[in-house]
């Protein structure tokens, strides 16, 4: 289910008062987060941001696992929760971090200016990424709604962030398979 949210200006730059400042999806199941993963995949380039929020459990490693598939790696996706970075490597390369052991500065030390350089960068706990990885990213933040239910609602900053919201809000609607 998609739902339109009031139309707003993201943070940051110029007028962007005609990008939407997001836009909702439901899934009833797990498998369906996975797949706006893997449909939102074939959307991405080398340089992408995506920013992920929300709780623990909220669907953002299910989201990322649609991802890595829909870019055809066949590597299983795990939450790089103690490792931090993850990397699957398909048509193009994914790199999955997860910042939720991370603090403020420590986040600048890592390294983050070749990882986008060389293929999409997806972070859980994105809100923590420096701002000038965020200028040009999609923002999805999660919702639990039920034990099975959730929201993911995107919305976008920079001309890169808009193009990419373009094409979540073109997806067409996901059931499992």
């Amino acid at each position: 289910m998609t739902e339109p949210l009031e139309r707003g200006r993201p943070a940051g730059g110029a007028d962007r008062a005609r990008f939407p400042a997001g836009v909702r999806r439901v899934t009833a199941v797990a498998e369906a987060t996975e797949r706006l993963g893997e449909t939102l995949a074939a959307g991405l380039v080398a340089g992408d941001v995506l920013v992920l929020s929300g709780p623990l459990g909220s669907g953002k490693t299910c989201f990322v696992a649609g991802l890595a598939r829909g870019l055809g790696t066949r590597s299983r996706v795990r939450s790089p929760s103690f490792t931090l970075m993850n990397e699957y490597r398909g048509v193009l390369m994914l790199h999955h971090l997860d910042l939720y052991r991370i603090e403020g500065p420590e986040v600048d030390g890592l390294g983050l200016e070749e990882l986008v350089d060389e293929g999409a960068l997806v972070a859980e706990w994105g809100e923590k990424l420096p701002a000038w990885l965020r200028e040009e990213a999609l923002t999805l933040t999660f919702e639990v709604l039920s034990e099975h239910e959730r929201a993911v609602t995107a919305s976008a900053a920079g001309e890169r962030g808009a193009e990419l919201l373009a094409v979540w809000e073109l997806m067409p609607p996901v059931e499992a398979r």
